[in-house]
């Protein structure tokens, strides 16, 4: 070859591309797209960033300059500070093909540069992610004062070469880069796909730029074993590790030229799960297959050749097989790319189609149900792992088996099809093997096919899967995962999957559980990767995806259904629940409204009546008790859309939910303990809310700001030592003036200066008799006081409480609060429609017995009016919250936000205007406290304003719309 060197560029080619990542920055920043890469473009050498690219300017002045471009740029306030430091952490890991390209140069007499537009970062040291002796010369533009597209930076890279511009290759994959070098007569290569460019470079130079060690490394020291493996050669291999995988670690042996490399997987080292890392179930697989291969060749499925298994420990430390090694896949153009995925599917195919009974597998596994024993088994996995809560995993937990598939299939299944678990011909898209059969069984064909388009969800720079989500596909030859799942169909000779959404969240959730076994296995020392730390973070990432399946799939359930809205559609046992419901309040609370009306307006209010005990031991009695709660545990297991009807009728009535244990904020505390709380917390504060003994608040509202805007609370909660010190005030404390109040949640913030606004909050338990904590007085809702439960103005001085009385985790408010309000919204709404319906029977008993001017009031026109436009709104309103309550049962709280926002806004709204109506029809006696009226519009009124005002949540919802 004429070529004697090769210039890399560092961004996009040695490094992940820094384009993505800006987009990513500008989306979780709010800047308006593509704000940045333009204010470059129209400031050119003028502005920051040429100045930083020349080391004019170091990183921490180009914060400070490029913030007030981009304002300019987009005419509002941006702030860019951290934007460099954004980038090098995207970029801190070099793609290893490259840098094994690199080697593979110098190997051959080749000499390799990296010319690259750097900057100095505010230690006064430049972005390098890595060693400096991976290239014969580094020309950094920050060091030598000049940058590209400029020339001589260029002519300045070949005389440290000692090279002629017609001897060297330059990759870049930005186009005035190429433009500038291909002018002064150096060869260029575009790089859009780093494979297909260094496939490119091979093919120019005539040189193999893929080592035999590639995609390994040194053992590291808690993966190491002793070298006892002599197989009949004079001398000790040479044993690398494999840097990618999670599960089993996996060597590559190497006992020189004249002899086979391979394979060797073992289990890692200490205490592992139960099931898990079978070495000796996945070699029996690959012993099976090869036993069968005559079998399993008919229908094109491939293995590699396995040598034998040692199950004793003593020879290594665990168990462990030996394979041969055969050669990986190198770069691609689309076409080849596009094929080899189609013959990923063909072999996916393949697998299915084995007939289970002719190859004798049928023995292999259970037949049928197998989604549903995955469910439970990764389940389990995950709670034998947990380290922290991650929200979204226990809402798949619940919601998985809640939505099985019901027309499963039979066959062998892979259980963990993704690309590079084949091995392809150097020169064809030809599967030579399939590998890592270690969780094959008899199962759902349906969940391999979900399993392979998981990287088509994640981001390209995602840690451990590469992602495929964001790039040009199309352009790439890769097919999208719809096309993946047609071309699946077509071959297996399938009309469509209905519920592949459902396969989707499964299969994230498989995932998730098993990083987070990682995860755990990283803080014992036994994971067979060092990039197993960052696992736990990851695992809630891929649960939030599988989630967002969850609710997708939640969501094509609710567009099928057409359910009969009423009593009668509900299940024969809550149906009963409803009628036994409604008998006790007509026969025991209702009559009683009065006398408690009464009552707590004497000067006894603040002392609970003595009935209302006798009620509560009663219904508790009856089974009418906990109702609100879902989880069967704690309460009666009622769906949303189930205990809504039951909410309706204790909304009739404004001393009726606490009779049945179903009073706010009880049941939102109650809610939170039960999903966030440590065994300690619910077994101290749970289970007396529970028994209905004790009573709590919840303390976040404060006097001195927008409490609207959560992010706002200044109240402090300060670690000092094993202990909280919490100050600050709160108002609007619902709850705290009760005698029975013995337990307190109380927001604040933790880390005020955090980065993230919506994790500088926490939550903590204060009982109620610590000192510090003082009740100020008790705030009144136009005049109305609500005793004996109250609304108080509190105090919070020096309070000191344990560091155990964190709920969840610190700064975790936010998210706690989220999860709260979401069920409390329905209950509130539901309990004001059961106030409208009591108010328009009141109205119409009210204008049938009344006369003025010689006639019935129920003759008036305007009352007509009155009654119909009631009778229409309250069923609208009804409709539109049990829509919200069964999307939130079957696709998720997150997936409801919108409506839930929605009948936040209209109940209140609409049911003040049905209460108007009735107060009307009574003249003056609607407005005294004859009549319930008065107190149901004094809380329909206040519901605009609790749980956040109407603006909020319309902005919201606007939000919502225009982003669909």
């Amino acid at each position: 070859s004429k070529f004697r060197a090769v210039i890399f560029d560092m961004g996009g080619v040695v490094l992940p591309s820094p384009f993505p990542m800006t987009k990513e920055y500008e989306l979780n920043k709010k800047i308006p797209a593509g704000t940045i890469w333009k204010t470059i473009k129209d400031y050119g050498e003028n502005g920051a960033w040429p100045k930083l690219e020349v080391g004019e300017i170091n990183a921490e002045e180009f914060g400070t300059i490029f913030s007030e471009e981009c304002s300019k740029t987009a005419c509002e306030k941006i702030e860019v500070h951290d934007f460099l430091e954004y980038l090098e952490i995207g970029m801190k890991n070099p793609i290893t093909e490259v840098l094994d390209a690199v080697n593979c140069l110098r190997q051959e007499g080749i000499k390799t540069a990296l010319l690259t537009n750097n900057w100095i970062q505010g230690d006064g040291k430049s972005l390098l992610p890595f060693s400096r002796n991976h290239f014969d010369v580094i020309v950094e533009s920050a060091v030598v004062g000049m940058h590209k597209p400029k020339f001589p930076i260029y002519n300045y890279c070949l005389s440290k070469l000692n090279v002629k511009p017609e001897e060297a290759i330059f990759l870049d994959d930005m186009q005035p880069n190429l433009v500038a070098a291909k002018s002064l007569g150096i060869h260029t290569i575009k790089v859009d796909d780093v494979h297909i460019a260094i496939n490119e470079l091979e093919h120019q130079l005539n040189v193999p730029l893929t080592s035999a060690t590639k995609g390994t490394r040194p053992v590291r020291k808690e993966m190491q074993f002793d070298e006892k493996l002599n197989m009949g050669f004079t001398h000790v291999p040479e044993i690398r590790e494999f840097s990618h995988g999670q599960s089993n670690p996996t060597y590559l042996i190497d006992y020189g030229p004249n002899a086979k490399k391979m394979v060797l997987r073992k289990k890692p080292p200490g205490k592992l799960l139960p099931s898990a890392h079978a070495i000796e179930r996945e070699y029996r697989v690959y012993n099976v297959f090869n036993r069968i291969m005559s079998a399993l060749g008919q229908h094109g499925v491939k293995v590699p050749p396995v040598l034998d298994l040692c199950d004793d420990p003593l020879v290594i430390g665990t168990p462990f097989y030996l394979m041969e090694l055969d050669p990986s896949l190198p770069g691609m153009n689309p076409q080849s790319r596009q094929q080899v995925y189609k013959a990923m599917v063909d072999t996916l195919c393949s697998i299915h189609k084995v007939d289970i009974n002719k190859a004798g597998l049928t023995d292999y596994g259970k037949h049928g149900n197998y989604v549903e024993r995955q469910v439970n088994i990764w389940t389990k996995q995950y709670k034998r792992s947990e380290t922290h809560s991650i929200p979204s995993m226990d809402r798949l937990m619940t919601w998985l088996p809640q939505h099985l598939p019901t027309n499963e299939t039979t066959t062998v299944v892979h259980g963990d099809i993704r690309i590079d678990n084949f091995i392809f011909r150097r020169d064809t898209p030809e599967v030579v093997a399939t590998l890592d059969w270690e969780l094959s069984t008899l199962g759902d064909p349906i969940s391999d096919l979900a399993y392979s388009c998981i990287p088509h969800f994640l981001p390209v720079n995602f840690p451990i899967i590469s992602g495929l989500k964001g790039v040009n596909m199309n352009e790439l030859g890769i097919p999208t995962h719809e096309k993946i799942l047609e071309m699946y169909c077509e071959k297996m000779n399938l009309h469509q999957i209905d519920n592949f959404d459902f396969y989707m969240a499964f299969s994230f959730f498989r995932v998730a559980s098993i990083l987070q076994g990682v995860f755990k296995r990283s803080t014992q020392g036994q994971a067979s990767s060092d990039k197993a730390s960052a696992t736990g973070k990851l695992a809630e990432h891929m649960s939030d995806i599988g989630w967002s399946f969850a609710s997708k799939e939640g969501f094509k359930l609710f567009n099928k259904m057409n359910p009969t809205i009423g009593v009668s559609a509900l299940p024969q046992s809550t149906q009963e629940l409803h009628s036994k419901l409604e008998c006790f309040m007509t026969e025991h609370v209702l009559p009683l409204e009065e006398t408690f009306s009464r009552y707590y307006s004497s000067d006894k209010k603040w002392t609970p009546h003595p009935e209302l005990e006798n009620l509560k031991a009663k219904a508790k009695s009856e089974g009418l008790w906990n109702l609100f709660l879902p989880n069967k545990e704690y309460g009666a297991g009622l769906t949303n859309v189930e205990y809504a009807y039951l909410c309706e009728i204790m909304g009739s009535c404004l001393y009726a939910p606490e009779v049945f244990n179903c009073s706010a904020p009880d049941t939102g505390n109650m809610e939170v303990l039960s999903e966030f709380g440590t065994e300690e917390q619910k077994q101290k504060w749970l289970l007396p809310l529970l028994n209905g003994e004790i009573r709590s608040c919840f303390a976040m509202t404060e006097p001195k700001v927008a409490s609207s805007d959560a992010t706002n609370i200044e109240s402090s909660i300060v670690e000092d030592g094993d202990n909280l010190v919490l100050n600050g005030r709160k108002w609007w404390t619902s709850g705290a003036m009760d005698p029975r109040m013995k337990i307190i949640i109380f927001m604040g913030k933790n880390d005020p200066n955090g980065e993230l606004s919506h994790q500088q909050q926490s939550m903590v338990l204060v009982p109620a008799s610590t000192p510090g904590v003082k009740v100020m007085r008790p705030l009144t809702v136009f005049g109305f006081d609500d005793a004996p439960v109250g609304h108080g103005e509190v105090a919070f001085d020096d309070v000191i409480v344990p560091k155990e009385n964190m709920i969840l985790k610190a700064g975790a408010g936010f998210q706690i609060a989220q999860a709260r309000l979401g069920p409390g919204r329905i209950h509130h709404c539901m309990r004001l429609i059961g106030s409208a319906e009591r108010s328009l029977q009141l109205m119409k008993q009210r204008v049938k017995s009344r006369v003025a001017f010689g006639r019935a009031l129920s003759t008036r026109d305007t009352i007509l009016r009155d009654i119909a436009t009631s009778r229409i709104e309250i069923d609208q309103c009804r409709l539109l919250v049990l829509k919200t309550a069964h999307m939130m049962d079957v696709a998720g709280n997150k997936a409801a936000a919108k409506e839930i926002a929605m009948i936040k806004v209209s109940v209140p709204t609409t049911v003040s205007r049905v209460i108007d109506r009735a107060m009307q029809s009574f003249g003056a006696a609607g407005l005294s406290g004859d009549f319930p009226m008065a107190g149901f519009y004094v809380w329909s009124r206040a519901l605009r304003i609790a749980d956040g005002p109407d603006a909020v949540h319309e902005a919201a919802i606007a939000k919502r719309e225009l982003a669909e």
